[in-house]
């Protein structure tokens, strides 16, 4: 079943880029795939090697993870508007509580899965996800992400200065 944004339903999964449904563009894109999407979140996927962006050679900071869970978050506001026919339009991360990595760095070689759920949405942008980082079975990193993403962004920002 095709909606009117073109995305396939049935199985939204196995033919889309996860790129198409982020507003960064470029080496900016941190993630690799989008795993799976559901109506309260999303599963994407990251593999650590030694070109990765903020790579040191050893591994990418753990400290880059509140990027991929916000990332994660993006692509899931993403997907979700273009399901609704409309844009993909930028947010702001606000806050995160809680992050929590068990390890120093992200290893070359890693290939993490991060899990975004949608534990609050409210009608004036607000929204506030629990995030996790696996690698295999084994959780590296937790967080409590709040985002905001404002119907205007450019009127939002112009505002912000005055």
């Amino acid at each position: 079943m095709m909606s009117q944004s073109g995305i396939d339903q049935s199985n939204p999964v196995e033919t889309l880029d996860i790129r198409r449904f982020l507003p960064h563009s470029g080496v900016m894109v941190l993630l690799d795939r989008l795993l799976e999407v559901g109506p309260e979140e999303l599963l994407a996927e990251v593999a650590i090697r030694p070109d990765s962006l903020f790579c040191d050679g050893r591994g990418v900071p753990g400290w880059v993870g509140v990027e991929y869970m916000a990332q994660a978050i993006a692509a899931y506001a993403g997907y979700t508007a273009q399901l609704r026919g409309e844009a993909v339009k930028i947010g702001f991360l606000l806050g995160t509580r809680r992050y929590e990595a068990s390890c120093p760095c992200f290893a070359v070689g890693s290939l993490l899965t991060i899990h975004v759920h949608r534990i609050l949405q409210a009608d004036n942008g607000i929204g506030s996800f629990e995030c996790r980082i696996h690698a295999g079975r084994e959780q590296l990193a937790s967080a409590t992400i709040t985002v905001f993403q404002p119907a205007d962004a450019a009127v939002f920002l112009e505002g912000s200065t005055e």
